[in-house]
């Protein structure tokens, strides 16, 4: 009990911003001249709010105690973030110089790291503290020149969000079924089924149903897919990539996105599905759970008009007759080769805001999971929500407790990081995805020239359209990852 009370006021300071304070005898215990370490993040609304007090905790107790400074600077998306490394690391005219630590998912590190700018992590890591972390997440970080670069801070997942407002009134007019959610070919036919649902609410009108899914990171879908199905799309060893892209295997993620795209069942239309949903356009969608705080409380139509809606949350689906995967991913922060002083102070810092009860506070706030195994427990979350008297939505709620669920249940793959990694994904997520998003607008543009729905269809349903496509995917994969 004396632990739990410990650990509850601690996620209290750094959720409330209630941050500890220390008497002056106390501060003057750290360094003369402390030294400041700088961390570029990109964190936003709640995530970025807890995140800075923790900050500011930390520099008010480890940190005055250590003469160790912390200063957060955000930079808005992982992709912004990026392209400040990379022009600071490259020299670019204007760019800041490189922090000490920053965010970086594993193909930006490795990319850095191959430059030797990388410090090893696990000279500042006994091995007792090592195996405090899930051991995946710090595998991922372990690349083939040694050591292990990427501290993880929070990890995240990918589950299956609902407007239950909606899918209540859908279910009770057709009988559909949660067992549906459950597999791909589940929601593929849930959708054709929502859309004939929503077509005959217009009788005065023919084809005009709506769709009922819609997911983020579609990279994540034939990767996670190719694996469950068999097929490791990028098998890495040595830093080596080999290319594995099996027909059948496309063929059925081909079948479960593209098709149900073209035909109307499946949507995207602003920059995250949360946002799709939020305008009534989609009713469930596959997408992280780091962006449970962005799942809406209400629907906004087109003529501005709003309605209140309830969220539910279930595992990501998987393929029928296999054994469940999802992704694992989130960026970790790596920090710059430069003195042992500042590395080490830079670790410190990673070992504190990875803590237990640091790590549960940001938890709570952010719909991202704990990175320790002590932390990685629903019953602990839950009764540190509660001690800190935490109010969480159902949404996050749900998101956290199926998110360590399947972090138990689920297998969590990541592709291992390699030269050119970055550009062979952005194939991987945009070709089949925007082929989809083309075709379906030509079909749109064709049925309002009066065209009717079959005969618009017909061309995209064909073999020859997978075949074509596939050829281009073999291409582009290969200029992108082999180049």
């Amino acid at each position: 009990m004396k632990r739990k009370a410990k650990a509850s006021a601690l996620i209290l300071a750094a959720v409330l911003g209630s941050a500890v304070l220390l008497g002056g005898c106390a501060r003057q215990t750290g360094a003369a001249d402390p030294v400041a370490i700088t961390v570029w993040h990109y964190y936003n609304g709640a995530q970025q709010v807890v995140f800075s007090r923790l900050v500011n905790e930390f520099n008010e107790t480890v940190g005055a105690q250590q003469g160790i400074v912390v200063e957060p600077h955000s930079y808005g998306t992982i992709g912004d973030l990026t392209q400040q490394v990379k022009d600071a690391i490259y020299d670019k005219v204007g760019a800041e110089p490189l922090p000490d630590l920053f965010a970086a998912y594993a193909d930006t590190a490795y990319e850095i790291d191959r430059l030797g700018m990388l410090a090893d992590l696990g000279e500042y890591l006994t091995t007792e503290e090592q195996q405090a972390y899930i051991a995946a997440y710090l595998d991922e970080g372990r690349f083939d020149t040694g050591g292990f670069k990427i501290f993880p801070v929070a990890k995240s997942t990918e589950l299956l969000s609902v407007n239950k407002t909606e899918w209540d009134a859908f279910s009770a007019a057709t009988g559909a079924s949660e067992a549906d959610l459950a597999t791909w070919e589940g929601i593929a036919s849930l959708a054709e089924r929502y859309y004939d649902w929503t077509d005959a609410r217009t009788p005065d009108l023919s084809g005009d149903g709506k769709a009922f899914f819609g997911r983020d990171a579609f990279a994540n879908y034939i990767l996670i897919g190719s694996m469950q199905l068999g097929v490791e799309l990028f098998s890495v060893e040595d830093g080596r990539i080999t290319l594995q892209v099996d027909h059948d295997v496309m063929r059925r993620l081909w079948d479960n996105y593209y098709v149900p795209y073209v035909k109307g069942y499946y949507a995207s239309y602003g920059k995250f599905r949360s946002d799709d949903l939020r305008t009534g356009d989609i009713a469930a969608y596959v997408g992280s759970t780091s962006g449970a705080t962005y799942f809406p409380g209400e629907v906004t139509r087109a003529d501005g008009s709003t309605y209140a809606i309830e969220g539910a949350v279930y595992p990501l689906p998987n393929f029928a007759g296999t054994q469940p995967m999802a992704v694992q991913q989130g960026a970790g922060m790596v920090v710059v080769k430069s003195t042992e002083e500042r590395e080490r102070a830079a670790v410190t810092f990673l070992k504190w805001l990875t803590a237990p009860e640091q790590n549960i506070a940001f938890a709570l706030a952010s719909g991202y999971l704990p990175v320790t195994r002590a932390a990685n427990d629903v019953e602990t979350l839950l009764q540190a929500a509660q001690d800190a008297e935490v109010e969480m939505t159902p949404v996050l709620r749900g998101t956290l407790e199926i998110g360590v669920e399947m972090s138990e249940n689920y297998e969590f793959y990541t592709s291992r990081a390699f030269a050119q990694g970055y550009e062979a994904r952005q194939v991987v997520e945009n070709s089949m995805s925007g082929r989809a998003k083309t075709d379906r607008a030509a079909v749109e543009e064709a049925m309002a020239q009066g065209v009717d729905r079959d005969t618009a269809l017909a061309p995209f349903l064909e073999d020859a359209c997978f075949e074509g496509w596939l050829a281009e995917f073999n291409r582009a994969l290969a200029q992108a990852a082999l180049s």
